[in-house]
Parts: C-alpha cells; sequence; structure tokens
C-alpha cells in the first residue's frame, strides 16, 4: 500500500483493513500497559510506603518520557523506518517491564521508576509512528473515527487490564494482608517481611508482559503495515515559497499542544486519583475500589463506538470535539458542587465520585479532535508537529503531580481528605475551558500577527 502525501492511501482495502487492525492492537498495547497505573500507584503507596505525592511519581515517571523522547523519536523514525522504530519502541518497553523482577525483589522503588521510565520510552516511540499512520491512512475528515476505532482497542484494554491485574496481582489472600498493613496490625520486622511479600506479586506478571511485548515488535516489523516513507509523508502541500520554515509559525498547532497537555492531564487525574477519592469515602484498594478505573474506561469505551458512529456521518469531529469538552466542563462543576450519599453496584459512596466516572464519556473524543486540527496544514513539517503533539502527553506526568501537592496543602485547612480532593478538582475547570475555546476559535488562527498587532 502506497501512502500519499494528501492524507489517503491507494491501496487495496484488504491491505487497509489488515494495516487497521495491527493498529488497533498497538493502541491496545498502550492501553494494556498505561492503565494500569492507576492500580500501580496506590498499590506502591502501600508496599513502598509512599506519601501522596510521592505515589504519583509513578505516572511523573512513565509520561514524562513522552516530553524527553518524543522529538528523538521523530529523528529516530526519520532515520530507521517506522517499522522497525516500533519494534525497538517495543523492545524498550519489554525490558522496562523485565526490570519490574529485580525492583520487586529487592522492593527497590528507584528501580520501579527506572522501569516505568523505559516503558514510557517505547510508548512514546510507538505514539509518534503510531499517530501518523491512523491520520493518513483514509480521509482526513474521518480521522476522528478512525481514532475512535483504534481507540476502542485502547480503553478496552484499560478495562481489561486494571480487572487483570486486580485479580492476578492483588490476590485475595494479598487483600487480606493489605488490610492489615494498613490497619498497622504488623511493625519492624514483621512489616518489611509482610510488604515484601505484598511487592512480589508483580514479578511474573509484568516478566510474562516483557516477553509478549518483545515477540510483538518482531511481528509488527514483519507485518503488512506500510512502510512510510517520510520524505513522501512531510511532503509540502503548499508552494515551497508559501511554505513556513519553523513550527512555531502554526498557531493552530501549538495552541493545539496546549489543548492536548490539558486533555491528557485531566483524563490521567479522572483516572489516576480516582481509588483515592474513593479511599476518602471508605472503600479501600484491597475492595471495590480497584474497579472504578474499569467503570471510568467503560464509559471511554462508550464514548469511542459513539465517535465511530456519528463521526463524520452525522456530526463533524470539530463540533464533536467542543460538545465533549463542554460535557467534560459540566461535569466538573458538578463534582466540586454536588454531594450526597448514593448506593451504587453494591457500593455507598458520595455522588461526586459517579461524576468522575462519567467524564470517560466525553473523554473518548477529545484525543480524536484536538489531533487532526492541530496538525491539519502542516505540509512538511507533519511529522515535527506530530512529535509536538507527542510530548503534550506528558502532561500525565505534571497534572496528578501539582493534584496531588493541592490535595496536601489543602490537607490545613479542610476538614477531611474528602473535601480537600474536592476542592482540588478545581484544576479541571479552566483546562476543560481552554479546550472548548480551542474547538471554537484557537483552530482556526492561522497567523499569530493579529495578537501581536493587536491595540490594547
Amino acid at each position: 500500500m502506497q501512502i500519499n502525501s494528501s492524507g489517503g492511501n491507494t491501496g487495496n482495502k484488504r491491505t487497509t483493513l489488515y494495516a487497521m487492525i495491527i493498529l488497533a492492537l498497538l493502541f491496545f498495547i498502550f492501553g494494556l500497559v498505561s492503565w494500569v497505573n492507576t492500580i500501580l500507584i496506590p498499590y506502591f503507596k502501600i508496599t513502598c510506603e509512599l506519601s501522596r505525592v510521592q505515589s504519583y511519581l509513578v505516572t511523573f515517571a512513565f509520561y514524562i518520557a513522552y516530553l524527553v523522547m518524543a522529538i528523538p523519536s521523530s529523528v529516530l523514525l526519520n532515520k530507521i523506518g517506522y517499522k522497525k522504530g516500533m519494534m525497538f519502541g517495543l523492545w524498550s518497553m519489554a525490558l522496562g517491564a523485565f526490570l519490574f523482577v529485580p525492583a520487586a525483589y529487592w522492593r527497590t522503588y528507584q528501580i520501579f521508576l527506572v522501569g516505568l521510565f523505559l516503558l514510557g520510552i517505547g510508548l512514546a516511540i510507538l505514539q509518534s509512528a503510531a499517530n501518523p499512520y491512523v491520520t493518513i491512512i483514509g480521509p482526513r475528515e474521518s480521522a476522528a473515527k478512525r481514532f475512535s476505532i483504534v481507540g476502542t482497542g485502547n480503553k478496552l484494554a484499560g478495562i481489561i487490564a486494571n480487572l487483570i491485574f486486580a485479580a492476578v496481582v492483588i490476590r485475595e489472600s494479598d487483600k487480606v494482608l493489605m488490610k492489615q498493613i494498613e490497619n498497622g496490625a504488623f511493625t519492624g520486622d514483621a512489616l518489611t517481611t509482610a510488604l515484601d511479600e505484598l511487592v512480589r506479586g508483580v514479578m511474573m506478571p509484568y516478566f510474562i508482559l516483557g516477553v509478549i511485548l518483545f515477540l510483538f515488535g518482531i511481528v509488527v516489523r514483519y507485518s503488512v503495515l506500510p512502510e512510510l516513507d517520510a520524505k513522501v509523508l512531510n511532503k509540502s502541500t503548499l508552494d515551497d515559497e508559501n511554505s513556513r520554515k519553523s513550527i512555531f509559525q502554526y498557531p493552530a498547532l501549538i495552541l493545539g499542544v496546549i489543548a492536548m497537555f490539558f486533555h491528557i492531564g485531566t483524563q490521567m487525574i479522572s483516572l489516576a486519583t480516582i481509588i483515592d477519592y474513593a479511599g476518602t469515602m471508605g472503600l479501600g484498594l484491597e475492595g471495590p475500589a480497584q474497579n472504578f478505573p474499569s467503570y471510568t474506561m467503560s464509559f471511554t469505551f462508550l464514548g469511542y463506538i459513539l465517535g465511530i458512529i456519528l463521526i463524520p456521518k452525522y456530526v463533524d469531529q470539530r463540533i464533536a470535539l467542543f460538545v465533549s469538552a463542554s460535557l467534560n466542563l459540566i461535569l466538573s462543576f458538578l463534582l466540586i458542587f454536588v454531594s450526597g450519599p448514593v448506593r451504587l453496584l453494591g457500593m455507598n459512596t458520595d455522588i461526586s465520585i459517579w461524576f468522575l466516572v462519567l467524564m470517560g464519556l466525553p473523554n473518548a473524543l477529545l484525543y480524536a479532535g484536538i489531533w487532526p486540527l492541530a496538525i491539519n496544514g502542516l505540509g512538511k513539517l507533519t511529522n515535527l508537529g506530530s512529535a509536538f503533539l507527542v510530548m503534550a502527553l506528558c502532561g500525565s506526568a505534571v497534572f496528578p503531580l501539582v493534584f496531588g501537592y493541592i490535595v496536601e496543602s489543602n490537607m490545613g485547612f479542610a476538614d477531611s481528605a474528602f473535601h480537600a480532593m474536592k476542592l482540588a478538582y478545581w484544576i479541571l475547570v479552566p483546562c476543560f475551558a481552554y479546550i472548548i475555546w480551542y474547538a471554537g476559535q484557537g483552530y482556526k488562527i492561522s497567523s499569530w500577527k493579529p495578537l501581536t498587532n493587536k491595540k490594547i
């Protein structure tokens, strides 16, 4: 299959279908590795005896790799090719997974962080390669639909990953042990022994994951996925004399990178903090609280299905972005201001946590809406623009840490951890407001001149 520079392909439908299946599997890998972090955070908090802010370093070590590796990934892919680059990305992830074995054996949190960073590096390479494939493998106006298709694999993995992790790593005996540790039943050497026993539950699952990632790298390298020619992919759609030389001369991209940073950061807050938030309502990791990320992912999965059905036949992808961001802003206000006891799925909780769960639905279409708007018209700078958008995924590293710091700061004057977290969720409001602006006006900005020349 040949990929042309106008955002489509000239190959047969069967090859395109095979390519989409492989891309969906890649996005499944993204989800399998990424979303299990939502359980790793409270898990490491217990087993490695960490503060709330320290536990959020799980997401920081993982996602900061996007900031570090995005542009080098672009260079790497141009130099060795997209398929070989994806193989190296999967191998980097395999190495990171293998590091969990010695990290758990010695219960050394720093080695866990190195392993997470290598997993993040591998994902940064894969994201830099896979997203351009999804964008150009068909018509640009239906790019959001294709993102929804492959995104179903990502979020399905998120649902499965948390359930598998909870079932395989946190066994019934471990739940009892975790409860005893939290209640202070162990001290001194007995506590050390109990924590060692608990943390070693990750050794075999991550070893198996490492083997799968290594083998899948070989599969991708020799698959039917078309090799992209960077010179063709980045060929300008404009005359050379009209093409801008700097990536910073494209306001829609730079503003889109900020929108992506806010989206990814707020999405991670809704997932990474929900178990902690459930804990303020008396639900521990050893109980039903571990399932909340999967509930959120289930709604996100539903959102992707709606995207596949509605975009672009019934709803323009930009309108979908605007509506989705608006819904998330409304849910943010409900989360902050509405409280009251409710019993759902056999759990007694505050109703506000279900607004956090519901954010999964509109979150599904934010990524798919921002990406094509941001890279539209970049021409020969498309590859670099994609790298900038991948860098924005480091929002998942920054936002949970900021959120954790805000919660800790609020503990001094809030009457409970529950209200301290409620106040911290204010961080969501300006982020969704910005994305609404970008979907309505920001993406239209083609030059900085009107902004700099505007009289004050």
